[in-house]
């Protein structure tokens, strides 16, 4: 049985694209860009800012634009009421399940960290988390196993007693860069095709799947 249910924050605890959507099309617009419909966007996450400005950017990806359309973007996304960036339906309920059971739990995720711990402090603050690790500069983002390390360092736990919990193919990249088996949830922002890695433990319709792990 695992010990350690890692999440991660983006197409699995959080719907979030829409705020992202609504910010980069108005940036992009800005300066005289395409803008991408929510479905090409879905294609362009995962990654760290850099890399998701880059791909958003696509054809037009250079190091200028990326840095003038990341900076614009965060400065819009910032201070933005992100009023459509929600955890999706049954996620509480699971996280206070798995808290009640006495498994630890952590998010690890490419959003930038001081976003990532509003999220989770304003809606999961009554959920103690063993660290809540997201992307700073300094540090290498996922696929990197850095964070998932981190997270299990801090919980003492064994590699084989932790599992990441997650959407797409990043997240199943990061479990196995870092050596710990995965889930993968089929109601956020990957594909059919990342459903039959052969790395994931089971890709799951409800959150209620879980459990059995723990």
């Amino acid at each position: 049985m695992k010990k350690l249910a890692i999440f991660d924050f983006d197409g699995t605890l959080f719907n979030s694209v829409d705020d992202v959507v609504i910010c980069f099309n108005k940036t992009l617009e800005k300066f005289d860009l395409p803008t991408l419909t929510k479905e090409e966007y879905f294609e362009c996450l995962g990654g760290n800012i850099d890399e998701i400005t880059s791909l958003v950017l696509g054809k037009n990806s250079t190091p200028e634009n990326v840095e003038k359309v990341k900076t614009y973007y965060l400065d819009l996304y910032n201070p933005s009421k992100k009023e459509n960036t929600l955890p999706f339906d049954g996620s509480h309920e699971l996280l206070k399940q798995l808290q009640d059971k006495g498994v630890l739990l952590a998010v690890n995720s490419n959003r930038l960290t001081y976003s990532l711990k509003y999220f989770v402090e304003k809606f999961f603050g009554d959920i103690d988390f063993v660290l809540i690790e997201g992307h700073d500069e300094e540090n290498p983002s996922k696929p990197h196993p850095y964070g998932v390390k981190k997270i299990i360092d801090k919980a003492g736990v064994g590699f084989d007693e932790a599992v990441y919990i997650g959407d797409s193919k990043t997240d199943i990249k990061t479990a196995k860069n870092a050596g710990i088996d995965c889930i993968v949830v089929k109601w956020g922002y990957g594909n059919g095709n990342d459903w039959e890695n052969d790395h994931i433990l089971e890709s799951i319709e409800d959150f209620s799947e879980i459990l059995k792990y723990f």
